[in-house]
């Protein structure tokens, strides 16, 4: 059975994203512990609020390097996809650096909500095992004021005025925008992926 541990460093979304992967017969735990989170099969950091706090947070429990040294599958969700960037605008901090790029907020205009809530299509760029099953153009359900860019990394993008990063993947470090707790079978399907991703 495989065994999960989603970092433990705060956020409200942590018991449903626990759920989600319950239900796909995986082992999940919490965790802040650095030898746990390092000997772990697949390791999650999810995450809700902002950049600053969560970095902040990462800090005070000492897991800043124990994150950057992973080598199992990672994947970040919602803000926690946010931080395996170099930076994000959102507090102007420096974040994990496992990814390239910096983290922007969203452009609000009067024909456009900031935070972007709701569901939205995904453009997939690029085929991968992680959207296995996830056609291009399904939804996926998101909250968040500030997005990572487009690059090499990205599998799918989604766009509220302008384009973001939807779901990325750099060799076992990955991320999720959206949140896959609360995208129904599009989000069960990533969660899945996620776990047969040969470490």
């Amino acid at each position: 059975m495989m065994d999960v541990v989603l970092i433990d460093a705060g956020g409200a979304n942590i018991g449903s994203v626990r759920y989600a992967f319950e239900r796909l017969g995986a082992t999940v735990r919490f965790s802040a512990d650095a030898s746990e989170i390092a000997s772990a099969d697949r390791v999650v950091l999810p995450g809700v609020g902002a950049a600053a706090a969560g970095m902040a947070r990462l800090r005070e429990l000492g897991l800043v390097d124990c994150v950057r040294a992973l080598r199992q599958p990672l994947l970040g969700v919602c803000l926690g996809m946010q931080l395996l960037f170099e930076s994000s605008e959102e507090g102007a901090v420096e974040t994990l650096g496992l990814l390239p790029g910096r983290v922007r907020k969203l452009t609000p205009s009067p024909a456009l909500r900031v935070p972007h809530m709701g569901w939205n299509s995904l453009e997939t760029l690029r085929d991968d095992a992680l959207l296995a099953g996830i056609d291009s153009g399904a939804s996926a359900y998101f909250v968040h004021s500030y997005a990572a860019p487009v690059t090499d990394d990205t599998l799918a993008a989604c766009t509220h005025g302008a384009g973001f990063a939807a779901v990325v993947r750099r060799g076992n470090r990955m991320g999720a925008q959206f949140h896959p707790e609360r995208s129904a079978a599009v989000g069960a399907r990533l969660l899945e992926n996620f776990l047969k991703v040969p470490a």
